[in-house]
């Protein structure tokens, strides 16, 4: 956030230091919605305490975005951290934002979310989402297009647009069954029942259950692992 000094956690790295540094100071102008620090060498990218429960407007994608691509520049972070704040992971878009939308503003909003989320799943190093308290929505469908999930023992995940009649347009309804299964995918999206992090991780949507204080650190330590583990280069190629 603007004002705030530079964060560099964990073992020190000069050169990685220097990266960071040159990420925050080009982007110091419009760090509005996010915060950026490093953490051991992984770009750590934190929806800031004061938004409460995050929700991904078109603000919050176009900043995500410009983040993403600065990390992708400097080519030297071994991994990336999409990060909760200390309520809650991102809560899915802004509901008058999208009131506000003409059809042709609605599906240009859609089209954004999708091509980021697109650009997560294909980016060169692992991207994962380190979750706690609410994942719901768009925020489910940006946990989706990371390529790990860390998460909480007392986070919840869920559709809720299923119960409004809504269908999430961020690339949850091709995602989500892929990981989960069609059966319980349906479940999920049509009802909008939100579902526990244990349930969560019995169906394979999370990857590893960690006490709160714990997310950060392990969820570094998980993408770190992928970025230099054969499982992180066979997933890579198939994606090609």
């Amino acid at each position: 956030m603007q004002g705030e000094k530079p964060k560099i956690k964990g073992r020190a790295n000069p050169v990685i230091q220097d990266s960071y540094l040159r990420i925050h100071h080009s982007l110091f102008a419009i760090l509005n919605c996010l915060d950026f620090h490093s953490h051991n060498s992984v770009a750590v990218l934190t929806f800031p305490t004061d938004a409460g429960y995050p929700r991904l407007t078109g603000s919050v994608l176009s900043e995500l975005a410009d983040l993403l691509a600065a990390v992708r520049q400097e080519g030297l972070f071994r991994g990336v951290l999409i990060a909760a704040n200390s309520e809650s992971f991102a809560v899915g878009a802004d509901v008058e934002e999208l009131a506000a939308l003409d059809g042709i503003a609605a599906r240009n909003f859609a089209q954004t979310g999708q091509a980021l989320f697109d650009q997560i799943e294909r980016f060169p190093v692992p991207v994962v989402a380190a979750i706690r308290g609410f994942c719901l929505g768009g925020g489910l469908d940006l946990a989706l297009g990371c390529h790990a999930r860390v998460a909480t023992y007392e986070s919840s995940f869920g559709h809720p647009g299923g119960s409004l009649g809504l269908l999430t347009g961020w690339g949850g309804t091709q995602r989500l069954p892929r990981l989960i299964g069609t059966n319980q995918a349906l479940q999920m999206l049509l009802t909008g029942d939100r579902i526990p992090a244990t349930q969560a991780m019995t169906l394979g949507l999370v990857d590893e259950l960690v006490a709160s204080r714990d997310l950060i650190e392990i969820a570094a330590r998980r993408a770190g692992q992928l970025a230099v583990n054969g499982e992180w280069a066979t997933a890579q190629r198939l994606r090609i």
